[in-house]
Order: structure tokens, then C-alpha cells, then sequence
């Protein structure tokens, strides 16, 4: 019951979190456009939506998403951990710092595939991933002869 849970929240989950992302970048551009004091609403609504990262993460573990899922999941996390990162280095290293805004366009792409590839994976069996492999393997697909 809790996996079938996880695998229908993941694809809402990670849209909800895409929504967010295309957010932050209009806030963004309010700081470019209209008031720098905008940045300080574009860094804490990114904080306050980070942690849906973890739980996008969580839902396809527990969900038992394939692995191509639970890889992206962790790669969206681990892309957003970077743009803290590099807002820090923005005094000592400014080149890597203007990684920002394109790490921002890539965590879009990358929440965007994830979304999709959840969203058609949500009511695949659970077993299907497994099954594949196992059947795979059995059927003599790479054994020597």
C-alpha cells in the first residue's frame, strides 16, 4: 500500500516541485528587472521548497521506482545542494559561482524528464523492473553458449 502510495505521489511530487523551480526563475527576474531586494524572496522561497528534493527521492525509493527514476531523484538533489554552493563562492571564485543560473536551467531539465518518465512508470507494476532483469538473464541474453 505505502509503495503504491509513493509511486503515484512521486510524478505530482516532482511537478509541484518543477512549478516551484519555474517560480524561482521569475523571482529571479524580479531581482534582475525590478528591485534587488527581490533576491532575497528568490533565496528563501528556494529554501523553502528544497526539501521537496528528499522527498522526491524518498517516494521513488519507496515506491521501488526503476532505477533510472532513483538516479535522476538523487541527481535533482544533489544539483539543487549545488546551488548554495555556488551563490558561496560568489566573492572567492565569481566564474564558478555564475554556474548558478545555469544549474537552475539544469535542474528544470532534469525535474522535467524525471516528471515524465514518472508519470508514465506511476502504475507499472512494481515487479516489472525485476522481472525484467531476471528474465534477462534466465533467457540465456549474454550467457556464453
Amino acid at each position: 500500500m505505502i509503495r503504491s502510495f509513493a509511486r503515484s505521489a512521486h510524478p505530482v511530487t516532482v511537478a509541484l516541485f518543477v512549478a516551484c523551480a519555474v517560480v524561482q526563475v521569475f523571482l529571479a527576474g524580479l531581482g534582475v528587472f525590478d528591485s534587488p531586494k527581490a533576491f532575497v524572496t528568490h533565496r528563501e522561497f528556494g529554501y523553502m521548497f528544497g526539501w521537496l528534493t528528499l522527498v522526491i527521492l524518498v517516494f521513488a525509493l519507496v515506491g521501488r521506482m526503476p532505477g533510472r527514476l532513483i538516479g535522476l531523484s538523487a541527481l535533482i538533489l544533489v544539483l539543487f545542494a549545488l546551488q548554495s554552493v555556488f551563490v558561496a563562492l560568489r566573492a572567492d571564485m565569481p566564474a564558478i559561482a555564475a554556474l548558478h543560473p545555469l544549474n537552475g536551467f539544469a535542474i528544470l531539465l532534469v525535474s522535467s524528464v524525471t516528471f515524465r518518465i514518472s508519470w508514465a512508470a506511476r502504475s507499472a507494476p512494481v515487479e516489472a523492473a525485476g522481472m525484467a532483469a531476471t528474465s534477462a538473464v534466465g533467457s540465456g541474453v549474454g550467457e556464453p553458449g
